[in-house]
């Protein structure tokens, strides 16, 4: 059996000195791994009913829409201020190595949508956190935060509390 740990390299001082960055480019680039990594996020769901998968800017935009289709969902994809080109709701959040802000179009989650939020690596949590209030602002529900990697240690469950979680990964 295949064990998709092997397909992610770290990369040292990435994006800055100190931060060890996971990188899921040789888990993407050979088609058994990355269909293996596919099946086995779609598992993470365990037959619940979602309307909308969000992929977050930018590496959850590799797995949200395939999740999107096998669920018979929507895909909306949360992008980095200034990039959608429509009307937005916005959140701030921190991050491992700085701040950032994050957008959502207005009319993406419709009131007592159920929704999935995926990205693909939970560190601090900021950014998960940051979508799943997006989603509560426009009314949806966040059954599920899912993730390729977890970095356990920097305790981004924490910020989480409350919203089931689920990863493939953990180191």
């Amino acid at each position: 059996m295949m064990e998709l740990s092997a397909y992610i390299r770290d990369i040292e001082n990435f994006p800055k000195p100190g931060v060890v960055f996971k990188d899921i480019t040789p888990l993407l680039k050979d088609s058994q791994a990355f269909q293996k990594a596919s099946d086995a996020l779609l598992g993470l769901m365990a037959d619940m009913k979602v309307d909308k998968v969000i992929g977050v800017d930018s590496r959850g935009f590799i797995f949200a829409p395939l999740l999107a289709e096998k669920l018979d969902a929507g895909f909306v994809p949360v992008r980095k201020s200034g990039k959608l080109p429509f009307d937005t709701l916005s959140e701030p959040y921190e991050l491992e190595y700085g701040q950032e802000t994050l957008e959502i179009h207005s009319d993406s989650v419709s009131k007592g949508d159920k929704v999935l939020v995926h990205d693909d690596v939970l560190a601090t949590g900021g950014t998960a956190k940051a979508v799943c209030k997006l989603v509560e602002r426009l009314g949806g529900e966040v059954v599920q935060c899912n993730f390729l990697i977890h970095l356990t240690f920097l305790k981004g469950a924490e910020k989480l509390n409350g919203y089931p979680i689920k990863s493939l990964l953990q180191y």
